[in-house]
């Protein structure tokens, strides 16, 4: 096991990583920009190291000050958290350049899935079902006019480099398209520095399901069951919740060993989750693969009892995975609430600021993963996300009743925060029933007001 891993990230994932090498004996350093210099989280740290000023493109995106921070400090390996460089291919292949290991996958299969027009040809190769669309990037908007007439409208251009819904237009007739191909590429290719697109057949109705899974480095592969994470606003997740309400016992079963399977033969290594498109006839379709420890784990966590965390970083110091699927059980349900710094009645506007008084929530089945605290002033220059909200129960109406217990025994002043919000989504009646899609968010009326 290593001796020092540097944490290459801010807030509550950083925490959570940072107890998470706690636990294993492991020294955990930290590394912040200027502006998170009083950061609660880093109190937990064995080091910390100031890596630059607020801006992230000069702090927690600088590869070269996160290698030096690891070089100076006697750190045998970076854990990248989520975002900023966690899917990094070049930053992974330098941290083996220098000898210093990378806590995910390696930089040729980041680079695989971080083309998701690659990621769809590759996952395809493996056996896994793929939406009905372009083999790779689009090379005009004429080829992409002819095989939306083949497959029929209404279809989606995707940015090959996209996420958060960057870079994605949905098209119904020849006009929306030509118009969506031009606004894609052009936002694309500002975001990302890749202009280059893809198509898919737009399925109506859909779900966005993912499974969890874990790879080691002698080709073994779990899962760790699905994730429901069809609540969203604007392609951002706001909730999510295992089991699926909508798979049986049998697929998720079946189709998480087949998915565990396949990834693990494209020699994939560490924690990753595979994103799938549900149709309403049932049908799973691959979306992608995100080579990183998702923001959700918490959800697959609390049902399985397995420490993501902890297995990312014996998998990355060469160890076999400690379970096999059979080994794994899933009891009980779990949800996962985002608390953002955002004003809803003001278009989510993120609202950085003091932190007035906190009350975190309390209650059954109740975990809370942030870094804030009160009297902590939360910086301009990064997500909104403040905390996460997960409850584990016997099932799901207990889950869903103690969750909004929880948010209710909460108390955030001085922000304006999502709390309302959510509690709003999850007495709703169609949440409660189930009975939602990626679409139902913004078309129930929650987001009004």
């Amino acid at each position: 096991m290593f001796r020092r891993v540097l944490v290459a990230n801010r807030g509550e994932i950083a925490l959570r990583i940072i107890r998470g090498c706690r636990e294993l004996g492991v020294e955990p350093v930290a590394v912040c920009s200027e502006a998170d210099r009083d950061g609660p989280w880093l109190q937990e740290a064995a080091e910390t190291v100031c890596i630059g000023p607020a801006r992230a493109s000069d702090s927690y995106l600088s590869a070269s000050a996160i290698l030096q921070a690891a070089d100076q400090t006697g750190c045998q390996a970076i854990h990248p958290g989520y975002g900023f460089l966690a899917e990094n291919a070049s930053f992974a292949a330098r941290c083996q350049q220098q000898g210093i290991t990378f806590i995910g996958p390696g930089p040729s299969a980041i680079r695989r899935m971080g083309d998701k027009a690659e990621a769809k040809e590759t996952i395809a190769k493996a056996g896994l079902p793929t939406i009905p669309g372009s083999g790779g990037i689009l090379s005009s908007v004429e080829e992409g006019l002819k095989l939306a007439d083949d497959i029929g409208y209404p279809v989606l251009l995707k940015a090959t480099a996209g996420g958060g819904g960057r870079g994605m237009r949905v098209a119904g007739d020849e006009a929306s398209f030509r118009k969506g191909f031009s606004e894609a590429t052009l936002e694309s290719g500002k975001a990302f520095g890749n202009p280059g697109l893809y198509l898919e057949k737009f399925v109506t109705g859909g779900r966005h399901i993912e499974f969890q899974i874990l790879c080691d480095s002698f080709g073994s592969g779990i899962h760790l069951g699905e994730r429901e994470c069809s609540v969203q606003r604007n392609h951002q997740k706001l909730v999510e919740e295992s089991p699926s309400p909508v798979i049986p016992s049998g697929t998720r079963d079946s189709f998480g060993t087949r998915v565990a399977t396949a990834v693990a033969s494209l020699g994939y290594r560490n924690a990753g989750t595979v994103e799938f498109l549900r149709a309403p006839d049932g049908k799973l379709y691959f979306m992608e693969l995100n080579t990183r420890l998702q923001v959700e784990h918490p959800v697959s966590e609390m049902i399985t009892g397995i420490d993501i965390v902890r297995q990312q970083l014996l998998i990355a110091a060469g160890h076999r995975l400690e379970y096999k699927q059979s080994d794994i059980t899933f009891s009980g349900h779990a949800v996962e609430l985002r608390i953002n710094a955002e004003d809803p009645s003001n278009g989510f506007r993120p609202d950085p600021g003091t932190i007035a008084k906190f009350t975190p929530p309390t209650g059954k089945g109740v975990r809370w993963d942030s870094a804030i605290r009160e009297g902590y002033r939360i910086p301009p220059h990064y997500d909104s996300m403040v905390g996460k909200l997960i409850v584990h129960g016997k099932d799901r109406s207990e889950t869903l009743g103690n969750a909004v217990k929880a948010l209710d025994s909460m108390e955030v002043t001085g922000i304006h925060t999502t709390i309302a919000l959510q509690r709003k989504i999850l007495s709703d009646p169609t949440f409660r029933n189930g009975d939602y899609d990626v679409d139902w968010l913004a078309g129930s009326g929650l987001l009004e007001g």
